[in-house]
């Protein structure tokens, strides 16, 4: 009941200092005390149980400061990151923008963050204890032919705090990474994590469920080679999507505005890579949805094209944390 009093606060500040006092308010609301999420039946997925189907997407915290007190919103799972081997400040400011009239951002943020080592320790002290998945990508410098890499760094850093881990290769403000997408990089790439992650299995005690974020620009024979070979590897889901570089329906807003598309826009976009993807996987192949999620009823819409669990992000700056539990309610068991 409250956000929509202090939105215009918020709204009236730089979209990334505003953005910054949030994730220092909600760091403050989750220190010194445990933090919960909202039940509903619980969700059997990917081996790991989800308290609730809805979760917050990676790029709200891509340090791991705020799970705590994210976490005293309601969801029941948290991806943080995108998180590379070595810190990296991003792209220059300013490379954050809200468009208002589209209910939708503009980012080309390009992966700041404090890198690996920082935020396994900040997620080794959590306290939230629903489900956490950590984003891993490449540093900027890190050349395609050597980004594998750096992902496997990031596994062999993060695997020992990470509910399960997502292999970001869609970001579109990484120079080339949506190149790893193609099939020269993405069968090496994922076979390389794949065998990283079982060496680990036997002394860890588990199996690390391995999923890969995907773009909604891919075209139709992109996507189909890509699900084939999803089933083809013991990979254990896929989010999707990423943002977009389209700006369908949005150019007399977003004219001017470079890098990825998030909100309103991308709903449509997402909802039909999540139908393809439910078709060409089969029933079983665990699916997150996200995209253009701002309501109860576009969370429903994405259930029904195909996603297993759904991820917010832009739609919680826009509609505020009432969402989480609106959703919440509206997807169920």
């Amino acid at each position: 009941m409250w956000y929509p009093a202090i939105r215009p606060a918020l709204f009236a500040l730089d979209p990334e200092r505003a953005h910054r006092l949030v994730l220092d308010g909600l760091r403050l609301a989750g220190a010194g005390r445990a933090s919960g999420f909202k039940a509903s039946a619980p969700i059997y997925c990917m081996g790991l149980r989800f308290p609730n189907r809805v979760g917050l997407a990676a790029g709200f915290d891509k340090n791991a400061t705020a799970v705590d007190g994210l976490g005293r919103l309601g969801f029941g799972f948290i991806e943080v990151g995108t998180v590379t081997p070595r810190p990296q400040r991003g792209q220059g400011k300013p490379r954050l923008f809200r468009l208002p009239a589209a209910d939708a951002l503009v980012n080309r943020l390009g992966f700041p963050n404090d890198g690996a080592t920082a935020v396994a320790a900040r997620l080794r002290r959590r306290r939230y204890r629903g489900v956490v998945g950590i984003n891993i990508g490449k540093n900027a410098d890190t050349p395609l032919a050597r980004a594998v890499d750096d992902y496997v760094s990031c596994l062999r850093t993060l695997r020992s705090v990470a509910d399960y881990i997502t292999i970001n290769v869609s970001s579109p403000n990484t120079a080339g990474l949506r190149e790893l997408q193609g099939g020269d990089y993405l069968r090496p790439l994922l076979t390389s994590l794949i065998e990283e992650r079982d060496r680990g299995a036997a002394t860890e005690g588990r199996k690390l469920p391995l999923l890969v974020k995907l773009s909604p620009d891919l075209s139709a024979d992109e996507l189909r080679g890509i699900a084939d070979l999803l089933k083809a590897l013991p990979i254990d889901g896929v989010v999707a999507t990423n943002t977009t570089v389209g700006r369908d329906g949005t150019r007399s807003v977003a004219d001017g505005y470079t890098g990825g598309l998030s909100g309103q826009p991308l709903k449509s976009l997402a909802l039909d890579v999540v139908t393809q993807l439910r078709a060409q996987l089969g029933r079983h192949f665990p699916i997150i949805g996200v995209g253009g999620i701002d309501s109860p009823e576009a969370a429903l819409a994405m259930r029904n094209a195909g996603a297993d669990l759904i991820q917010v992000y832009t739609g919680l700056i826009y509609r505020g944390p009432s969402l989480v539990t609106r959703t919440i309610r509206a997807v169920g068991s």
